[in-house]
């Protein structure tokens, strides 16, 4: 059974990231204050072992992050997310490159670096056989040189929102209409890259539940998925355990995994592709149900 058609997304090297029905990321968090899993994976060792552990469960891509954005946190600067990043990318990468999947080795997947830094994008992309994806939760706005690495890379791109930084981002966020703000950002965005030379196959849209969001607002996004659909690029949502399933709930970040799967699997059903989870086999069983359920 097919679900709703997604376009081409396209990743380092002009390769086409095809796997179908869904996308999925598995979160690997190299930090000590994350909101759900801060200082788990900290060390290298810790790190990669994550990285083993979900590709086996069904992740697709794992998403290297060495800085928390979450509400609040204060920024690291460049140099010791890169001291955080460079051992567990160069592991991942080898893990990546060392073949296809046999009785010893993992199932292909691509990975994915969650930065908003242009010097970091191209440290991991320049590496021999480096990065696939960045994950640029302010769609370039936090730093003036994404555009050109982009454009000189052709990495996979997900173009996310901020509206500040994580420090001051949930200080009272306001849109006169967050869906039409959140659109007309994408559109503009995306025509300005396009313009600069990054293939727009190369874009898939985040609009970053989160951050710089109230409730409302998320509410409002989710409701409005077929208008971000209409934009003609695959949607990647990031909504795993995060804080507004607890103002609707009531449950702490490590109560929302069943929750989260809920929102996941409805958010499969309007036509999301590529969902960034931390419970990565639970996704990959509730996206099977999804698809099953399908009618063509």
């Amino acid at each position: 059974m097919t679900g709703p058609f997604t376009p081409a997304w396209r990743i380092t090297g002009g390769r086409l990231l095809t796997p179908a029905p869904f996308l999925i990321a598995g979160i690997v968090n190299t930090t000590p204050d994350s909101f759900s899993d801060g200082g788990k994976f900290f060390t290298p060792e810790d790190a990669v072992n994550r990285v083993r552990d979900i590709v086996a469960q069904g992740a697709h891509m794992v998403d290297l992050g060495a800085e928390s954005t979450r509400p609040g946190a204060t920024d690291i600067g460049q140099a010791e997310e890169w001291r955080r990043l460079e051992p567990v990318l160069a592991q991942t990468l080898c893990l990546r490159d060392s073949g296809p999947a046999d009785s010893a080795g993992l199932p292909p997947f691509t990975v994915s670096i969650d930065t908003f830094r242009a010097e970091t994008a191209i440290r991991a992309l320049s590496l021999s056989s480096g990065a696939d994806i960045i994950n640029d939760v302010s769609g370039g706005s936090f730093d003036p040189g994404m555009d050109e690495a982009l454009v000189a890379y052709k990495p996979g791109y997900v173009l996310g929102h901020s509206p500040a930084r994580p420090d001051q981002m949930q200080q009272n966020p306001y849109y006169a209409d967050v869906v039409d703000e959140l659109l007309r950002w994408f559109s503009t965005r995306m025509n300005a890259l396009v313009k600069a030379g990054l293939p727009e196959e190369c874009i898939c849209l985040d609009p970053c539940i989160g951050f710089g969001k109230t409730l409302e607002h998320t509410l409002d996004i989710m409701a409005a998925i077929p208008r971000f659909l209409a934009l003609g690029r695959p949607l990647y949502f990031g909504i795993s355990r995060k804080s507004f399933i607890g103002a609707i709930t009531g449950q702490s970040a490590q109560e929302r995994d069943t929750s989260t799967q809920v929102l996941t699997a409805l958010l499969a059903q309007k036509g999301v592709h590529i969902h960034r989870v931390h419970q990565v086999a639970d996704t990959v069983a509730t996206l099977k149900l999804v698809q099953a359920l399908r009618k063509p």
